[in-house]
């Protein structure tokens, strides 16, 4: 409306979004079902970050850094089924804490987006109250809710936040919180630190987040059934926003 040039970025032919914008692209991703969307939202990570590869390209990125960046890319599909191979695992983690009335999500850097998006996954499907928080402000605030029924996420992949990561963990254990990481495969430090690790395979820091998200969509799912909730068609949620 004021002569901005729209770019939409949508997984249904047709909808409101690829009508309305000047340009876009499908994701393709096929029909999602469920009202929590979870392959539209990685699908979508996906295409934002070879956008963001064919943008800088434009400006001021090597060749050889975007070819290393879409050679990454096209790792995905193996890594992901890397990932799933952890169901079981990540069943049992939610049998474990299928009861708990809140839970937090801690990243820093890439992953911090990761932590509210698998919060408010578990809020949505299973009627938890879930915190996604920047890790590195957890002292303002968070914190003081953690005890032993304070069930305390962390995505603490090998990258340049690591360190800091592994300090936040060592304070919230201090506190005795129940913790959970995703970290990445190889790490055996970061098991005499927690109580529960889910592993995926290492990757390019910036495009860590479409793997550490699929830990904890799974452990929003097998939460949700646990408790007995409609993982497809969430209480009072629907698939369009039709009012402001």
């Amino acid at each position: 409306r004021k002569q901005a040039k729209v770019f939409g970025i949508c997984n249904a032919v047709g909808s409101t979004i690829a009508r309305e914008t000047d340009a876009g692209v499908y994701l393709h991703a096929g029909p999602e079902i469920g009202v929590a969307s979870t392959k539209a939202f990685t699908s979508q990570v996906t295409v934002l970050s070879m956008m963001t590869v064919l943008l800088a390209r434009m400006s001021t990125m090597s060749a050889s850094k975007g070819r290393e960046i879409v050679k990454e890319l096209k790792l995905l599909p193996d890594r992901v089924e890397r990932i799933l191979k952890h169901r079981d695992q990540i069943e049992e983690i939610a049998d474990k804490y299928w009861q708990m009335p809140n839970f937090l999500y801690l990243g820093r850097g890439f992953n911090f987006p990761v932590a509210l998006e698998g919060a408010l996954k578990l809020k949505e499907i299973s009627y938890i109250h879930a915190e996604g928080y920047p890790a590195a402000e957890m002292k303002h605030g968070p914190i003081a809710l953690i005890d032993e029924n304070m069930p305390v996420v962390f995505i603490a992949t090998r990258d340049s936040t690591y360190e800091k990561i592994v300090s936040n963990i060592e304070e919230v254990r201090a506190r005795k919180g129940k913790l959970i990481a995703i970290a990445t495969e190889g790490d055996t430090y970061i098991k005499t630190k927690v109580d529960h690790v889910i592993y995926v395979p290492p990757f390019m820091e910036m495009l860590t987040p479409i793997l550490t998200i699929i830990p904890l969509q799974l452990l929003a799912y097998y939460i949700a059934v646990r408790r007995g909730c409609d993982v497809d068609q969430p209480r009072n949620l629907a698939k369009s926003v039709t009012v402001e």
